[in-house]
Formats: structure tokens, sequence, C-alpha cells
């Protein structure tokens, strides 16, 4: 090894003719580059170069191979220094970097290496996965054997075997019979299976002594079957095998052996593994490790002292993190088969790799070839792995991130866009002290930086969202990325309302909020404690102050809504998430809040919840976005069962045959596959395998937020669903651990609609909870296990919204069963100027709702899923002397305008109430039962997903003149049963599928057709047919057979259950069984070329 500083550059220098900058190198320990251009030459001789810092300043060049003849010798580059050193450091760079100054040119280009790939079998704890060696039978079996022959004759003359392996008695057996055999005789010794475990250096030096020249290096040896063939791996290189199970301290690092007989697909390691790896598909899903290179032939590293001093970071870390850093603002820059460690400072802005403000990096900004870095492995750093900062176009390829601290991969204040992440790892991610959100909980409580003096930090709401890839605008690319362990979340996109530092003015406000997301594609996560993927919250983008004491970027609420050119008076543009892979995530698969968010052929498995689809926004400022998951498979509790260790808490019995495995969060933590929070969702054409409830934990397939205030809306729905394997199929909740009390709003108003039965066995019937009874009719039909009922209906929400006084609870009873009236506290807490209530209805209704006190001066009733004409009664319970001024109007939530539709006139009959118009409207006041009645009416077309009208949101406001002193407005009493009402099934009750067969994703379901009508069925215009070998589950009942023949299908084989959505503008339009008349698509599926069934 060639060990020189910066005299070897000096030479160079000077050789090049540069002598103003060699004079200066040689009365300085750093390389400065300020102009001219400095190639490292390839050599066969290893290279070391120590120096406090690198400058590449204006015209300056370093250049280290290039991507066509990338640098083939061994070269470290070793920064050295430590944060309290004494002379001066730079104003910008700081101390202990390669920077790259403006117009700088940096090109380092290392060999080319397959950067990382997937184990294909599955390695287990101390198996070495390779053949035994070919040895007589009499060489015996594990542990060291040894063969003493007469070198006349071959003859052996004695034989034993030692289980080095097992004791280290075994080990002083060796020795003393090693050194008692004489002079002149040959000793041949082999290793079966594995020799090391206790073999002691007394033995070591007996072997040593007779010539044996690896015997100190006996160690166990694995063989590592590899997706790919590993290009350029070398004997002595590090590799790192990802955690399969729900830790991801089970990632395990090894060194490369030589290995004359493995396969092209094969790699030799040094060691035993300590945990299993899997390297197979299980149950359907993708669980192979990822195996990462962490060696390459250009090392840039950071010399480290022994342990922390001096800085706050030795409260949270006993090591030293003040590492190396590189950081750039170029002329061009390109990097390629590098090595850096011990890269990353715990001071702001100096990380292993960092793009600062450099706008935009690609041709866009003139940079041709783009910039780029590639195939980089960047481990034990201390301060992130890629930072992307104020930079546009750039790419990341390659690249393998391993145990660092704070967020791996990281877009900073914003602006952030057209960035690519291409095939990156990144496992082992750990909390860091810079931001609040790399923080965990003792950090977030500890640093009191920014705060406003006094604040107490709430950890979970302000800090802990340590994540791999941390995005910060939606509009950048993940394709083939996978984020393999944190202490947090996998990928996490999140929004800043206005860029931040020195990005500040760069995008109006809210801009990222609507902005469309880039590509995600093939993307996994496994191994982190809260998400492998969340979608949802931002940053707060001010500093503490007395009204919000949080300190500046503290994690605050967002909401995503992505539009066309990020206007939100342009069309909505659904963000794509297509073959997601989710597994062991301890909290959940996925929590995307937003719309539209739609998913598809993603994998789920083993997650404390698979997915939570959560709304875009808060009502009414959120229109009602659709999110779907569709053609995914859930698995509740795959074959990867992991393997009890000692510190592991969370080890149980779990599945069908309650057999022991780790497990997400506790023993009786209710795995769910789907988490249905409040909506609208579509789940379509899915699987659920393995959901198996035990006694004390309830697992279902389908389940709901727990402890949820919020609203459940009525068009969450699903379709064609598979079941295979599945004990339970829906859970709706019961107090206890986990679920609490089950006494918040969003528990008691669940709801989904199963559409084609698939679920519930009952063609187009809503499930609800079982004791709603806003929404239930006599025809239900109970289901105590899934503690729910399966109905049908027409169904809708309507948004009580008061004030003066907000901090009171609300009872609504439906005339049809006023025995059985729903208390609401609202959604807000007590302590918020107005409160909120979101009931789900049965139209056409009529309903009393009643106050816990004196009932409010200001109640607005926003009508929510209403169609045109939709309507509900209600009368309100006032005090009696209340006077009333009621007036409708539309709120157009994008322009935050109102107008006022019509007034409500008071009438002295009741009657006359159900004759309103939009224009004027009647209510009627009750003396003897202190009832306000009205009837409240949709009068405008909604869009299919919206929430409220195309024209906006259409309320009634009422405002009241409350009497001082009144009592508690609560009217029960007087209300009933005088005006009870007889329960009356308004839609009937599907009837159950008989002998139902689903058909499973990645099923043949037989020869499929699809029909897609040009019209509404009835106009019996000619269908267009085509082939399709898509599963689905249909049914469909008409009303009219004839209407069948109108359809050109092929003639029948067999029989089958069919379904169909159809084209219906009206009530009289319907053909499905227990639907209300909305459209969902214009296709009709007829499965194994059956016929329509009457």
């Amino acid at each position: 090894t060639v060990k020189c500083t910066c005299m070897l550059l000096l030479r160079c220098l000077r050789a090049l003719g540069h002598e103003r900058a060699a004079r200066r190198l040689h009365h300085s320990p750093s390389l400065l580059s300020p102009v001219g251009k400095l190639v490292i030459a390839d050599t066969s001789r290893p290279i070391l170069l120590r120096t406090k810092h690198i400058l590449i300043g204006n015209k300056g060049e370093l250049h280290i191979g290039s991507p066509d003849c990338p640098y083939k010798g061994n070269l470290t580059i070793s920064l050295f220094g430590r944060l309290d050193d004494s002379d001066e450091e730079h104003g910008y760079f700081g101390r202990k970097y390669l920077g790259v100054g403006t117009g700088g040119t940096l090109e380092i280009h290392g060999q080319q290496k397959l950067s990382w790939t997937f184990l294909n079998k599955t390695l287990h704890p101390g198996e070495s996965n390779q053949n035994n060696y070919l040895f007589q039978r009499s060489w015996g079996n594990r542990g060291i054997i040894i063969h003493v022959i007469d070198p006349k004759t071959g003859e052996v003359l004695y034989d034993d075997r030692f289980d080095t392996y097992r004791s280290k008695n075994e080990s002083h057996r060796l020795a003393k019979y090693v050194d008692g055999i004489e002079e002149g005789l040959i000793l041949a010794m082999v290793v079966n299976d594995e020799g090391s475990n206790n073999l002691e250096d007394s033995a070591k030096k007996s072997l040593t002594r007779l010539g044996s020249k690896h015997i100190s290096s006996l160690g166990f040896r694995s063989v590592l079957e590899l997706d790919e063939q590993p290009a350029g791996w070398r004997p002595g290189d590090r590799v790192v095998v990802a955690s399969t199970d729900y830790s991801m301290h089970q990632a395990e690092e090894f060194t490369l052996l030589p290995c004359p007989t493995c396969s092209p697909h094969q790699v030799k390691v040094k060691g035993k593994a300590q945990f299993i790896h899997m390297g197979e598909e299980v149950d359907g899903v993708d669980m192979r490790a990822e195996v990462g290179l962490l060696s390459r032939n250009i090392l840039l590293r950071g010399e480290m002292q022994p342990g922390c001093y001096g800085n706050e970071a030795c409260k949270f870390f006993q090591f030293d993190t003040f590492g190396g850093h590189l950081k750039r603002g170029f002329k061009a820059v390109h990097i390629s088969g590098v090595e850096l460690q011990h890269m990353g400072q715990q001071t702001m802005g100096h990380y292993p790799v960092h793009f600062h403000m450099n706008g935009d990096v690609d041709r866009r900004g003139g940079y041709d070839p783009p910039t780029f870095v590639s195939d980089l492995s960047i481990h034990h750093s201390f301060s992130r792995c890629v930072t992307i900062h104020g930079s546009n176009g750039l790419l990341v390829k390659n690249v393998v991130g391993y145990d660092t601290l704070g967020h791996c991969y990281f877009t900073e204040d914003g602006p952030e866009e057209r960035n690519t992440f291409d095939h990156c790892l990144g496992l082992m991610v750990r909390a860091g002290t810079l931001l609040p959100s790399d923080r965990d909980s003792k950090m977030c409580r500890d640093i009191t930086d920014g705060a406003f003096p006094g604040y107490v930090a709430n950890p979970r709401q302000d800090c802990s969202a340590t994540s791999t890839f941390w995005i910060a605008n939606p509009n950048n690319n993940l394709i083939n990325c996978a984020a393999a362990g944190s202490e947090e979340t996998g990928f996490w996109f999140l929004f800043h309302h206005v860029p931040t530092g020195p990005s500040e003015g760069l995008y109006s406000p809210g801009h990222t909020e609507h902005t469309p997301m880039g590509q995600f594609v093939n993307n996994r996560a496994h191994s982190n404690y809260r998400a492998g993927m969340i979608l949802d919250n931002g940053v707060k983008t001010t500093q503490a102050n007395d009204k919000d004491k949080r300190p500046f970027l503290s994690l605050v609420g967002a909401r995503y809504g992505p539009h066309q050119d990020a206007d939100p008076f342009k069309p909505r543009v659904p963000a794509l998430v297509h073959h997601f892979v989710a597994y062991k995530n301890q909290d959940h698969g996925a929590w995307l809040r937003g719309g539209d968010v739609w998913l598809d052929d993603c994998q789920f498995a083993d997650n404390g919840i698979g997915l939570t689809l959560a709304s875009g926004g808060t009502f009414p400022d959120d229109d009602g976005s659709h999110q779907q998951v569709k053609n995914s498979l859930f698995v509740g509790e795959s074959e990867n069962r992991g393997m009890p260790l000692p510190d592991n808490s969370i080890w149980g019995p779990g599945g069908s045959d309650l057999a022991g495995r780790t497990l997400p969060r506790g023993v009786d933590f209710p795995i769910r596959g789907i988490q249905i929070y409040d909506g609208p969702i579509n789940v379509q054409n899915c699987t659920f395998r393995k959901y198996t409830a035990l006694d004390g934990r309830h697992t279902s397939a389908f389940g709901f937020r727990l402890n949820n205030s919020w609203q459940s809306c009525p068009n969450n729905n699903s379709h064609f669903i598979s079941r295979p394997q599945i004990t339970s199929r829906v859970f709706f909740g019961e107090p206890g651990p986990w679920f609490s009390q089950m006494q918040m709003d969003g528990d008691k108003t669940t709801v989904f609609h199963d559409i084609d039965g698939s679920v519930s066995e009952y063609p187009g019937a809503f499930l609800v909870k079982e004791d709603n009874w806003l929404l239930r009719h006599p025809d239900c039909i109970d289901v105590p296990d899934w503690k729910a009922a399966i109905c049908s209906g027409k169904y809708a929400q309507i948004y009580i919204q008061t004030r003066n006084p907000a901090n009171l609870n609300m009872y609504m009873a439906r005339d049809e069963y006023p025995d059985r009236p729903l208390m609401l506290e609202g959604a807000l807490g007590k302590r918020k100027h107005y409160q909120q209530f979101q009931p789900v209805v049965t139209l056409a209704k009529g309903y009393t709702v009643h106050w816990d006190q004196a009932a409010p001066a200001e109640v607005t009733i926003w009508l929510i899923n209403f169609n045109k004409n939709d309507w509900i009664n209600v009368g309100i319970c006032y005090p009696k002397g209340t006077t009333f001024t009621i007036l409708s109007d539309i709120h157009n939530r994008l322009t935050k305008q109102t107008r006022k539709t019509g007034v409500f006139m008071r009438t002295t009959q009741r009657e006359k109430v159900n004759h309103s118009h939009q224009a004027r409207g009647y209510y009627y006041l009750e003396e003897d039962t202190s009832l306000l009645f009205l009837k409240v009416t949709a009068h405008n077309d909604r869009e299919q997903f919206a929430f409220c009208s195309v024209k906006g949101c259409e309320r009634v406001k009422i405002t009241a003149v409350i009497p001082k002193g009144s009592p508690p407005s609560n009217c029960l009493a007087q209300a009933y049963p005088r005006h009870a009402e007889l329960p009356v099934v308004d839609v009937p009750m599907p009837k159950k599928i008989p002998n139902a067969r689903l058909v499973s994703v990645g099923e043949d379901p037989g020869s499929a057709v699809v029909l897609t009508l040009n019209d509404h069925i009835q106009d019996s215009h000619a269908a267009n047919i085509k082939n399709e070998a898509e599963a689905c589950f249909i049914y469909i009942s008409f009303t009219n057979c004839e209407e069948s023949k109108n359809l050109n299908t092929p003639k029948p084989n067999r029989n089958a259950v069919i379904w169909v959505d159809l084209l219906s503008s009206s009530g009289s339009d319907s053909r499905m069984s227990g639907l209300s008349p909305v459209s969902v698509t214009n296709e009709l599926f007829l499965c194994d070329g059956s016929a329509v069934r009457c």
C-alpha cells in the first residue's frame, strides 16, 4: 500500500504545471484544485490519500476514472479531523469534506459491480447451505477430522475426530493430540460442517507450527444463492443481508470467501447466519431478502475517534459522529462505483452525498450528460445517505444505503422535483438529531432548540418519523427501490405548504399538496416499525411562537389532492401506486391519505394492518376523492414465522395451526388486511388469505380504524373479493384491548357496501354496526361474530355543525326506532369554537335530534353523498321561547364563497314541510314537544365520488335565539311515541348467493368474455364482444327476462353466477337487486361462458 498524504498529489500538480497550487499544498494538509485538471491515474498499487479536505474550485477538475474507463485499482481517500480542531473551517463546506465549488467538476468512476440483488434460497441460522465435502466415510462427522499417514506407504496409521464446534474440551484434546504426533509423519486434516465455534488458540498454534496457513482464519462458511450473477464481487468484499422479520436489527454483514465450486449465482461467505433470511415467495408474496454490496474499489471515508466527544450528540450516541462529507455546487458531477464509509456529521448540511441548491441538474438545466450518482455503497454513516436540496432532475441509481442516522434518501425543502431513485436499497435507518422528524422519543423531548420556551414535545406527533425515503415533493420517481428496515417508516411522502430554508418563495402556498405524483412502481418495504409507506402529514413552516409553540419543521397535518398542473380548479389526477410489496411492518403496510390514490397489483403480508386509505381532507374542504385498491393480495399470517429470540417479547400463537410466530405489535393485537377509515374507498378484485381470529385476538380481512372520532362514508365498497383460508372476514370492534370503549363517533357509524356479495354473500348489501339503528331495518341479518348486521337501503351522511355552545353531545333517533337513539360526542373534542357531528343516515326517513345541554345557537346541516332529490325529515329539539332564522345556501369549497339559495318560512301546518322548494322552504315548530321540523333535500346533481353537488355543498343554516338559563334540550320523552313509526323496509334484502364459489386472483376462471355496452342495456344495441382472461365473480337479477335475449352473447358452456353494473340514470333503469342506481361500470362480465340467469 502506498500511504501518502498530499505530497504525492503535490508532485502531480507540479508535473501538470500548477506550481502555485503545489506551493499552497506543500504548506497544508489539504488538497485544493482551484484551477486546472487533476487526474489520478490507474495503478496496480493500492493508494491511500489522507487529507483534511479536498476543495475543487471554479474551473477546477478532479477525475478518477471515467464512465468508459472505470478506475480499476484500489484507492482510498481518508478525511481526517475533529469537530473541535482549532484551525479555521471553511465558511460553506465546514470541515472534513470533499467539496465541489461553483464551476467545479468531479468525476469519480470505480469498477462496475452488481449493487444489490435478492437471496434466492432461504438462509437458516447456523446452516451452511452448501454441499458436504466429498471424503471417505471413515473421516467422520462434524468438526475437525485428522488422519495420520505413513509417507512411504500412504497407509492411515491413526484417525480421530474433534468436535470443536460444540466443546472447548475437544479443542484442548486436539492440541494435545497434534503435539504428540511424531516427526516424519503426514497429518491430513479436514473440517466438516463447522469446527471454529470453540476452537481455541492452543489448538490453532499447534497446527500453525506444523505449517497450516488457514487454521487461524477458520470460521463458519455459508453459501448464498442469489437471484442475479454477482458481477464484480470479489473475495474479501463485504455484503449485508436484510432482515425478513419485523426487526430491522436482524440484518447481517458477511465477508465473501473464495469459492471455486460455487455456481454463477452463488457466493460463499464467512460466518453463520444468526437469523432466518427468506429467499423465496411465501404465500404468494415476494419476501426474498435483499443482499447489498458494501465494498468498492474506490473508498471515500472519514477517520473516526474511538468515542463521542464534545458536542450535543454525545447525549444520544457513544460513538464519534463527525464523519466526512461530500457537497456540491458545481459545473458537472458524475459519481459511480464508490464506497462511502463513516461519512456525514450530526451537524446541518454535512451529509455523505449532498446536492445543495443546484437547480435543474439534467438537460433542462443545460447538463449534458445529466448529473447522476450510481453504484454507490454508503454505510455506517452518521447523517443520511443521499440528500437532494433545492435540486431537480438528479438520477440516483443502484445505491445501497446501510446503517445511517436520520432519513437516508432525503429531499429537503419541498421544491425538489423530477428526481429519480432507481433500484436504490436502504436498510438499518436509525434516528438522528438534526430535524424533529429525524428524532426518536428521547431526542424529541431532550432537544428543545427551536421550541417556544416551556414547550413539552409530543414525540409521536412532533417527531418520530425517521424514514428510508423522505420525499418532500410528490413529483419524484421511485422505481424498483427497497426500504428494508427503519426505526419508523420505509417511504414517507409529506408536504411543505410553502418551501422552507433557502428555497423560500420557489412555489406558491399549497402547491405541493396538489402536485401529481411521479412514478411509484415496483417498490417494496419491510421490517419497518411504523409503516412500509406513508402518504400524509406536512412540516411546520413557521418558527415557534406563543400561538404554536412547536419547533420549526415539526410534523403537522396536511392533505394531498393531486390535480392537473397542481391547480385545484383543474381535473383530479390519481396518484398511482403499482406493484408495491409490504410485509413484516409492525404497524402498517401502508397508510395513504389523500385523493385520488389508486393501488394496483400490490402485496401485503404479516403487517399489523395491511392498508389504510384515509380521505383527502376535513369536510367540507375535501370534495370526496376516490381511493381504490385492486388486483392485490393480502395475507394475514404467512408461513414466514420468524424465530424466537431472547429479546423478542412479541412471540405467540398464530394462524390456523396456532403455531408460534413473531407478531407485529402484541399477542392480542387485532390484525387487519384493509382498515376502513373514512372514505370513500373501493376494494376490487383482491384476495385475502390466512386471516384467522383467535381467542382474545380479533384478526379480520376487513376491519375499521380503532378509536375513531371521524366520519365513515356509506360509499365505501368492495367487489370481486376472494377469501380462501379465512375464518374471519370482517370485525366491527367491541370494547376491550386496542378498541377502548367503542364510544367515539366513528366507532359507531362504520359502514361499507358489499356490491357483489363476495364478503357477506348478499349482493348489494351493506354491512353496518350491529347496534346502529339509524341504518337498520327489520330484515337485517345479524352476524354476531362480526359485531355487524347485513342490511339493505339507501344511505347518505349529514354533517351537523354547531356553535354556541360547541362542547355538547348530540342524540339522534330515527322515528322507526325511537328507543335506540345514537349518541355522538363530536369529532373535534370539547375545546373547539365549533363542533361537528357526521352520522350516516337512511334516506327518506324521519329523525329527531336532541342535546345534553341547551340547544346551540347555530346549527348548520350539510348534505353529504346526497344525490338529487334525496331527502330526510329532521326534528330538532329547542327550548321553549326560541326564535329562528333559517336559510339555505351553497358553499363552494374552492372559492370559499357561499351563495344564498332560499329561506325557510314558518308554517302552522306540519304537512306543509314536505312541500318545500329550493327558493322557499317551510319549518314547523311544535310547541308542546319543542321540536323544530324541516325537510332537507338535495336539489343538484352530484358527481360519482364527490361529497357535495357539482355546484357546491348544499346546506341549511339555523340561527336561533335561545332564552338564557334554558335546561338541556332533550325532547325524546315528548317526541315519542307521538312521532314513532312502524319500521319499513324500503329496499328489499338481496337473496343470498347459492353455493357461491369465488374465483381467486391468478386463478383461471375459464373462458371469460366482456361485453362492452354501448348504451343502456334495455336499448338492445349491438354489444362489442372481446375475450378477456380476467378473474371475476358476478351476479345479476333481471326483472325482465326478455332483455337478456337482446345481448349477442356466446353460447353457454357451463352454469355460473353472473354480476353486472348497469349504466343507469334513474331508479327505474336499475336492474341489480338491492343496489341503488349508481353506475360503477358499463361492462357486463360473463364468467365460464354462462348465460344470464333470470
